[in-house]
């Protein structure tokens, strides 16, 4: 018998207030963003992801889990908050988010949906912290007999909600006679930059690849004043977006071969201070247009971070259906992201796959020049929340 839990989610933004909660939670959320990438860096080339999706949908599964089980999974996500003050603490940063979506400057959503098998007897509790903290629509499915169909209804909903970008989150033969739920949370962003780069300054440039070698790429440029800092050998910029509610921060390594050392080094602290020590100034930006999609399985990743037990017979789900019957199979992730000169499109998705046991003088502008890999982070600026983290190795490849 198997249970299925896949979250999609569509969001990214924030109210200028904020609980104590919610800012803690956004902090162990990007603590737990730069952890996860750091398991991830080891794979070769472009890399991209939704740390906030990842960690959102795996907080609602952990809503599920009792003793050992929910301790580990807090663990590794990083989250200091407990039960009681957790939950309501999402609901809070989920309504900073599309309070973003309602000032109208960015195209942002977050969507929710709960998708269990027709009349099996999961918890009114766990039902309920699903709809308040999660604001999620239920839709009974019948995978007993219609397995199929319903992994074709659920993606749909995920295309629809990530302007199809997010294609095939459930694979086929996912979905089966013993499926008994899918939870669904999807991410969408769109947003223009605040100051767009004028297409006719784009121009074809050589960006150094690791290992010396070069390819020819499409170098976007424009000459204004931004926030900017340099520190410890990295380059640090910050595009804005249009209504100054999410920005794009560019991590960019001084030395042509630094990205290894620079993403060796980060750290939630390291990042705090370099993002404490912008300031206004002048800059000569030079940034490649690039399109990426990324993929992958991350129940090793999960694992590895100190979440053992979800994993295995010793898992304790028994918050969803009042019984130990229930583990994680599989985490499976997709994003998409595509930067241009008008702005930047962002989506993503995560399933989690569960089966029964089983002022100042003038200065010359500085110049920054990202000609070679670089790191970039999609967040809200309010709470700081990381929303999307990548890695542009080759800007001519667009990945899987």
């Amino acid at each position: 018998m198997k249970t299925i839990l896949a979250w999609f989610m569509m969001g990214a933004a924030a109210l200028a207030q904020t609980t104590p909660e919610v800012r803690q939670l956004a902090r162990d959320n990007n603590t737990f963003a730069l952890d996860l990438f750091g398991q991830l860096r080891a794979q070769p080339g472009n890399l991209f992801c939704s740390p906030y999706s990842i960690s959102t949908a795996l907080a609602l599964t952990a809503g599920g889990a009792r003793g050992e089980t929910e301790k580990q999974m807090t663990a590794a996500l990083r989250l200091s908050l407990d039960r009681a003050r957790l939950h309501p603490a999402c609901a809070g940063l989920q309504a900073t988010l599309n309070k973003i979506q309602s000032s109208g400057h960015v195209r942002l959503s977050v969507a929710n949906s709960l998708w269990p098998q027709k009349k099996h007897p999961f918890l009114a509790d766990y039902l309920d912290l699903a709809r308040r903290c999660y604001d999620v629509e239920i839709t009974p499915q019948d995978y007993e007999r219609a397995a199929a169909e319903a992994a074709a209804t659920i993606n749909k909903w995920v295309e629809q909600k990530t302007q199809d970008k997010i294609k095939n989150i459930i694979p086929p033969g996912t979905l089966d006679a013993m499926t008994r739920l899918v939870l669904v949370n999807a991410i969408y962003f769109k947003g223009n930059w605040a100051y767009p780069f004028k297409p006719d300054a784009t121009q074809p440039a050589p960006f150094k690849l690791t290992g010396g070698k070069a390819v020819e790429a499409r170098l976007m440029n424009k000459q204004r004043e931004y926030r900017y800092a340099a520190a410890d050998g990295v380059q640090v910029l910050e595009l804005p977006y249009t209504g100054n509610e999410l920005s794009m921060l560019v991590l960019l390594p001084e030395k042509a071969d630094g990205l290894a050392a620079l993403e060796q080094a980060l750290t939630l602290a390291r990042l705090e201070t370099w993002t404490r020590q912008l300031r206004q100034r002048e800059v000569n930006v030079f940034l490649p247009k690039f399109k990426m999609t990324a993929k992958f399985e991350l129940s090793r990743i999960m694992a590895a971070l100190g979440m053992k037990d979800a994993f295995s017979g010793n898992a304790d789900f028994s918050g969803m259906d009042g019984q130990r019957d229930l583990f994680i199979s599989a985490i499976l992730h997709k994003a998409f992201v595509d930067v241009n000169e008008e702005g930047t499109e962002a989506a993503a998705a995560t399933a989690v796959v569960m089966r029964l046991t089983a002022i100042m003088e003038p200065e010359p502008p500085a110049v920054f020049r990202a000609d070679h890999p670089f790191l970039f982070l999609i967040r809200e600026k309010s709470t700081g929340s990381i929303l999307f983290l990548g890695r542009v190795a080759d800007p001519t490849q667009s990945g899987g």
